[in-house]
């Protein structure tokens, strides 16, 4: 409605003179101080409203204004309002544009439709009226938004009564709003991508993007503009094919979507969860996972649908197939390598190359594994053992010397002695005997070994057949018989070579050796 741009007193006066009808338009303005176009915009709009000077005498200035200043009466549209709700939804499928929208309009409404910028400020302005997190154009199985919850759900413990509070974990797709949300017993890194990967699940496929926010469970280094992310969220990322995209510190706008998503589980799932009582966060997340089914189900207010048939339109089709496997969980952990090749991890110790001695690696622990990571690359792999002051350990990680030592056992050296000769079985024998351990011996067996190279069979039987008859059937003796040539003289008696074991309790024979 067009608005007086002179007072009331001006107009009354303007149409005083008007109905003199001596002075013309300029000269009436010169006279009131006011322009000549003004006046004629007076004398038109008070013939248009059959107002004279003698009918203005007689009303007040609100009743004069009313019949001069009538609102202008709306001619009908001959325009057909587009379909808003179903541009909106449609823009979030990869490729749609708003000009794309448009021509197919303009086709089904020929003649009644309105141009393309009308058309783009017509949706606009429809669109400036949603909440600022359905405002945004998401494009189907783009984003993942993620993060924690402020609220927490106790936890008691049955046993001692000890309360902890549960970590409430929320996800949303961009497109669809389609909602998932669990506990967690933390916020640590492992926890993080677990409930990532479970979204993963539950959704069924991977988006392209992954979106949460700066916590230091998952940015080593939080930046604004170049964020550093933490090892297992590296690992993520490469096995589901998977980029992120950290909203920047303190900008809520960058994820207004989980922001949204946050407040809506908190008072939509948490609040119907507060007078029960949980002794358990499985018990807890199967609560949980009841009413985010529902959530899912609850038709939208000014969209069309609801988020579950909002995924299935929009972002299931969009998304890409998850890997044949789940992605395994690890911890980091530091650790020195011993000078035995192994390292250590809950009182247990594993083997390295023995190359390593002394160098410290990463170790990436899973629940089934170990890994031992040396300058990026993967040295060593063990299946987790959890016997306290145990090894495990690989022949290969060994010095040569040892995978020699290794190979050989007590029944394979008594083999060996027996093909040189009775009292050479008799020595190995009494080595294997005369140790806490059989394995002990075997240090002695190799060096009788060495010494069979080195001077042939026949002189080593001979120097343990007079080893046994000084009673010093030891390495050091049998090598200083060889060294000094002492095998080779006659024995003074016969020795009596005993080639087996005499029965007795604290023997074992060799049957224990195979």
């Amino acid at each position: 409605m067009p608005t007086p741009r002179v007072t009331m007193s001006k107009i009354r006066h303007t149409l005083q003179l008007l109905h003199g009808g001596g002075l013309s338009t300029r000269q009436i303005g010169a006279a009131l101080g006011i322009s000549k176009s003004t006046v004629s915009e007076i004398a038109s709009y008070a013939r248009a409203a059959n107002v004279d000077w003698a009918l203005a005498q007689t009303l007040s200035d609100e009743e004069l204004q009313a019949l001069l200043y009538r609102p202008p009466v709306p001619r009908q549209s001959r325009h057909l309002e587009p379909d808003y709700a179903y541009i909106h939804r449609e823009l979030r499928r990869a490729g749609v544009t708003l000009q794309l929208l448009w021509e197919e309009y303009q086709q089904q409404h020929q003649g009644q439709a309105y141009k393309y910028s009308a058309f783009c400020e017509k949706y606009h302005g429809w669109a400036t009226k949603l909440k600022r997190s359905m405002r945004q154009t998401h494009v189907g199985g783009d984003k993942l938004f993620v993060d924690y919850a402020g609220q927490t759900v106790p936890i008691v413990d049955a046993s001692s009564g000890e309360i902890t509070q549960a970590q409430i974990f929320v996800a949303v797709l961009g497109a669809s709003n389609y909602t998932y949300a669990c506990a967690t017993p933390t916020q640590k890194a492992a926890d993080w991508v677990g409930s990532i990967i479970a979204t993963l699940e539950f959704i069924r496929g991977v988006p392209r993007l992954l979106v949460p926010d700066q916590p230091r469970a998952l940015m080593a280094r939080p930046d604004r503009y170049e964020p550093t992310s933490h090892r297992l969220l590296d690992e993520l990322c490469a096995h589901y094919a998977l980029a992120v995209l950290p909203a920047r510190p303190a900008k809520p706008r960058d994820k207004p979507k989980v922001e949204v998503a946050v407040q809506v589980v908190e008072r939509w799932i948490l609040a119907r969860l507060r007078h029960q009582r949980f002794f358990s966060l499985a018990t807890l997340n199967r609560a949980i996972t009841t009413l985010v089914v529902e959530l899912n189900q609850r038709p939208f207010k000014k969209l069309p649908g609801c988020r579950a048939s909002a995924f299935a339109e929009l972002d299931r089709p969009a998304l890409r197939p998850l890997p044949a496997t789940r992605m395994a969980i690890a911890n980091y952990k530091r650790a020195r390598v011993n000078i035995d090749y192994h390292v250590e991890l809950d009182g247990h110790y594993y083997s390295v190359p023995h190359g390593l001695v002394g160098e410290t690696v990463e170790l990436r622990v899973t629940a089934t594994t170990l890994e031992v990571l040396h300058g990026g690359k993967r040295v060593a792999a063990h299946p987790l053992n959890a016997r306290r002051g145990a090894h495990t350990t690989t022949p290969e990680h060994m010095p040569a010397s040892h995978r020699a030592h290794l190979q050989w056992t007590p029944a394979k050296l008594i083999a060996w002695a027996e093909r040189i000769g009775a009292a050479t079985a008799a020595v190995v024998r009494w080595q294997m005997e005369h140790r806490a351990h059989p394995e002990q011996g075997y240090r002695s067996c190799l060096g009788l070994m060495r010494l069979g190279r080195q001077y042939g069979g026949d002189r080593l039987e001979a120097a343990c057949a007079r080893a046994q008859s000084i009673r010093s059937p030891h390495y050091k003796s049998i090598a200083s018989i060889l060294r000094s040539g002492l095998d080779q003289r006659p024995l003074a008696a016969p020795v009596a070579v005993q080639a087996t074991l005499p029965l007795h309790e604290n023997v074992r024979g060799p049957g224990y050796y195979h």
